[in-house]
Formats: structure tokens, sequence, C-alpha cells
């Protein structure tokens, strides 16, 4: 039992990891294509795109892997949550369809090209919007009877998700834009300092609203933020988060490069902390442990090697494209 217990426990790991991953690569691509109406020139959209061009179709492995592994490892709660969130994870997977081909087809013609900027700020607004609030129904808590999804079509539908929505999609905005600062120069970068001040304090107050509200869903939640002994282990993200908005600001200020994008994804990673701390140890918030949607652990052991083997040489082969493409792209750069 222990055993399978801790295989649970590390596949529960595997799968956050993934999400966590996917979430701060593929958000600052979103968080790119959400900005394109504020970058109207044509020069700048090339770069813009340009940025992400060599990296940016190998982020949705993440999201696989996510998808995959909780099917696999964790076939209860897969079966639980995909009926309970149809709806917004259609939309999210169009979206990224839209996305991933305007992204391509804006470079194969000039007549069509608005149309398919258009196309390709639609389906990153979409796909963000949509992930936000999956994650806010989640969060919220889903209608279970027995083993089953027992809820209605539109019950993903509340304040509380459409808030988490467009607290997402600020996040990946404000992603985007420390992103434009890392990677362009100029005009463009300058313009890219002005909207990471205004989204960093939007962040903020989205960060501050869902705190909020999410004790107020179940006692399970404040509890576990406002009493002992878990308030241990909860007080110090949002300090952290304090101490994080005042290293930025700093930077902001003083115009550096590198460091607001990694303190952009040090907000993601408390804010993802705090969820953490908020569900663990349920898979299906408020109905379902880990270690109850857990697979048979043959099936667990079966998996292992594989999700070892591969997710190293995933990272390496990433973290190798990145440093390939290091360094600012200019406007005479270009990999189409």
């Amino acid at each position: 039992m222990s055993v399978a217990v801790d295989l649970a426990t590390l596949w529960a790991f595997i799968i956050a990891l993934a999400v966590f991953i996917y979430v701060v690569m593929d958000g600052f691509d979103l968080g790119l294509g959400i900005l394109f109406p504020l970058f109207p020139g044509k020069q700048d959209r090339d770069v813009i795109t340009n940025t992400v061009a060599p990296v940016w179709d190998g982020n949705e492995t993440w999201l696989v892997l996510g998808g995959g592994g909780l099917m696999a490892a964790f076939p209860l709660a897969y079966s639980i949550l995909m009926p309970a969130l149809y709806a917004p994870l259609i939309a999210m997977l169009v979206g990224l369809i839209f996305r991933g081909v305007a992204f391509e087809f804006r470079w194969r013609t000039r007549a069509q090209r608005n149309l398919w900027d258009i196309a390709f700020t639609g389906g990153s607004w979409v796909a963000a919007l949509a992930q936000g609030i999956a994650l806010g129904a989640i969060l919220q808590g889903v209608h279970v009877e027995g083993r089953h999804y027992a809820g209605g079509w539109w019950d993903w539908l509340t304040p509380f998700s459409l808030l988490t929505g467009v607290s997402l999609v600020v996040g990946y905005a404000l992603l985007g834009a420390t992103w434009l600062i890392l990677k362009t120069e100029g005009d463009l970068r300058d313009r890219a300092y002005r909207i990471s001040w205004v989204l960093l304090f939007a962040m903020l107050l989205a960060i501050a609203a869902v705190s909020l509200a999410t004790p107020l869903l179940t006692n399970q939640y404040a509890h576990r933020w406002f009493r002992l002994p878990t308030v241990i282990f909860a007080a110090p993200v949002p300090l952290a988060v304090v101490g994080v908005t005042v290293l930025m600001m700093k930077n902001l200020a003083q115009k550096h490069d590198v460091w607001p994008f990694v303190l952009a994804l040090a907000l993601f990673f408390l804010s993802y902390a705090g969820l953490g701390i908020s569900i663990y140890p349920y898979v299906v918030p408020q109905s379902v442990t880990i270690w109850q949607a857990a697979a048979p652990e043959r099936s667990q052991l079966l998996m292992l090697p594989g999700v070892l083997v591969l997710v190293p040489l995933i990272l390496g082969y990433t973290g190798w494209a990145y440093w390939v493409f290091r360094g600012k792209v200019g406007h005479d750069a270009g990999y189409h």
C-alpha cells in the first residue's frame, strides 16, 4: 500500500510539473498573441512572431504529457473532469488550432495577413481564457456522485471561473510583455517596458481577487489558508509574492532585460504553489484524492520508466533549442 501511495504522489508531481512547464512556456507565447493588437506595425509584428518562431510549436508537448498522464495515472479523475470541462477544453483546442495555423499562414500571404493576424490574436485570447476558466471550474469543485460526474453542461461557467479566466489572460500577457523585453530592442522594447508596468499591477489585482475569492468557495480552502498548522506552509506564499513584486518593480524601473521575465515566471510559480496548497491531496477538489483516483500499481510502474527517460530528453532538447536561439531578435532576423 505504501508503494502505491508513493507512486500516486510521484505521478501527481510529474503531471503537476508538466502542466506548470506548459503554462510558463506556452504562456508567454499566448501572451504575445494577446498583446498583438497593441503593436499594429507590420515590422513589429514580424519581430514579435520571430522571437518564438524557432520554439513555439514544441510547447504543446507538455500539454499532451499532462493530459495523457492524467488519463493513464489517474483514470477516475480523468473520467470525472473531462465531462465537466468539455466546453472550455474544446474551446481551448480550437483556439490553439487557429493560433497555430495563423502563425504559419500569416507569413505565406500578404493580402490576407491582417485576417491571419486577427485569427492569431483571437486564438490566443480564446485559448488563454478557456484555460483559466477550466482552472476555476476545477478549483470550485465539480458535482460527483459515486464515481461519475453528475453536474450539468454549464456548471463550469460561474463568476469565479470567469475571474480565473481573465486573471490567466492578464498573467499570460505579462509573460508576453516581459518576453519582448528579453528578446527585442529599441522602440519595441521600450513599449514592452511600459506595457509591463500596467500588466504587473493588473496581475497583482488578479492574484488578490482570486486569493480572496478562493477561501469563500469552501471551508476546506479557508481552513488550509487560515488555520494551524497548514497556515505555516501557506503564509510564506503571499509574503514571497510581495518580495517578488518589489524586485520586479525595481528591475523594470532600472530597465533590466532578463530579470523582469524571470520574476514574472516566479509570480506564476507562487500562484501555482498557492493552488497546490489549496487542493492537495485532491485531484478532483473536495471529492477524489490522488490515491482514490490512482491507476493500479502495475500500470503506474509500467509507465514510469518511459516518463523518467522521455522527460529529461524533452527538457534537454528544449533547453538546447532556447540556447541556440538565445539573444535579441532584430527587424532583419527571420526564420521563415
